[in-house]
């Protein structure tokens, strides 16, 4: 048993023999999840959606404890897109009030497991109290080297690779370069996940077999892993599957041969 795992999985012999599958020397080095069906799994309930993302938040927690057990590079999490806004007001405003309660109760947890957290998308148009409550968490956990936890909010794929053309096409200017020489490098050197290895596996609950623009540029050689499990059920058995899956295939990135 790996030590970090160590007393964790003693008890649940399931999540043991999964663990016992997976090859340490071949993690993904970043997993991006798209955290759908909480809905779904509260009105299965009876219960109004607000129930449901606050059963996903446990989920969250027992995500962030197994990367940074696994010690994975990065986690994303596809938190609330730009088309989240079209939906009732009453859970926008809960799921940012959830937001913040989240970030102030869980930052200690996320601190001393050496995480550091980030925003990704357009930050700037989000309330200012919750914008403050991210300033905050990320100065807090700045100077941590263990997973870096990226959180997207109010984030879309297409809005993002705009964004980085715009950014990139304004630094050939500054270089007095023309719009030829602009390269795949430069539009990568303004994404929001810049400093961050490409995602390897994306995983996606609740069976739908969309990608929801998230990040569109970075999934381009990612293998895709969708489970019907919904979002609040997704634990860490279900992150052992995902993991052991990935480790199935065969990753050419457009080559022939096996890698």
């Amino acid at each position: 048993m790996h030590p970090n795992f160590a007393g964790v999985l003693k008890t649940n012999s399931a999540e043991a023999k999964l663990f016992g599958r997976i090859d340490p020397a071949r993690l993904p080095r970043h997993i991006a999840v798209i955290m759908d069906g909480n809905g779904r799994w509260a009105k299965q309930r009876g219960k109004p959606r607000i129930f449901g993302h606050r059963a996903g938040a446990e989920s969250v927690r027992v995500i962030l404890d197994t990367v940074t057990r696994l010690q994975i590079e990065a986690v994303t999490l596809y938190a609330f897109s730009t088309e989240n806004w079209k939906r009732p007001k009453a859970e926008v405003m809960g799921l940012m009030s959830m937001l913040k309660r989240y970030i102030r109760s869980e930052l200690k947890e996320v601190k001393s497991n050496n995480i550091r957290f980030r925003a990704i998308g357009d930050i700037d148009g989000l309330a200012p109290d919750v914008q403050k409550e991210i300033a905050w968490a990320t100065d807090q956990t700045r100077d941590n080297t263990g997973t870096k936890l990226n959180v997207a909010l109010n984030y879309g794929g297409r809005a993002e690779i705009v964004r980085a053309a715009r950014l990139a096409y304004a630094d050939l200017e500054r270089r007095n370069d023309v719009i030829d020489h602009l390269t795949e490098a430069d539009i990568e050197r303004n994404l929001y996940t810049c400093d961050l290895p490409e995602v390897d596996l994306m995983i996606r609950t609740s069976g739908e077999m969309r990608i929801s623009n998230f990040l569109l540029w970075q999934i381009a050689y990612s293998e895709i892993y969708v489970t019907p499990t919904l979002f609040p059920d997704f634990h860490r058995k279900e992150l052992f599957e995902a993991i052991i899956d990935f480790q199935k295939r065969d990753r050419r990135f457009g080559d022939v041969r096996s890698k």
